[in-house]
């Protein structure tokens, strides 16, 4: 009987041993479009033919002159930023968009690097 009792035992161990080295699958990488669509979408267009929405159209928004598109109404220091967008213009950007020109309407803030980097990618990509 014990011994029994202690094949059965070694047996439970042997099996929650082989499924604690069972590989766990990676995740899929985020989709850059589907990340501009949920967090950027709502207030941006990629294309200036669309309706404005809350905030400036973001075609060609890379290597453009910050505070540039018509019609578009800046708060002060986006009009006399005498800078372009670039991937660390972006970046620092997207981190805290009051910290890089206070009095800024934009609310939205990405904490995760990883997250910044697919969708400033994104934007280079749409021109």
């Amino acid at each position: 009987m014990r011994l029994a009792a202690l094949l059965s035992g070694l047996c439970l161990l042997a099996g929650a041993h082989a499924i604690a080295q069972m590989p766990v699958p990676e995740a899929p990488a985020p989709d850059p479009a589907r990340l501009f669509r949920t967090q950027c979408a709502t207030c941006h267009t990629l294309k200036a033919s669309e309706p404005q929405r809350q905030g400036p159209t973001l075609e060609h928004v890379y290597g453009r002159k910050i505070g540039s598109v018509a019609d578009y109404k800046y708060t002060p220091g986006y009009r006399e930023s005498d800078q372009n967008w670039t991937a660390e213009n972006l970046d620092r950007y997207l981190t805290n968009p009051q910290a890089m020109f206070p009095g800024s309407t934009m609310a939205y803030r990405q904490s995760k690097p990883e997250t910044r980097k697919l969708i400033i990618d994104y934007l280079k990509e749409q021109g």
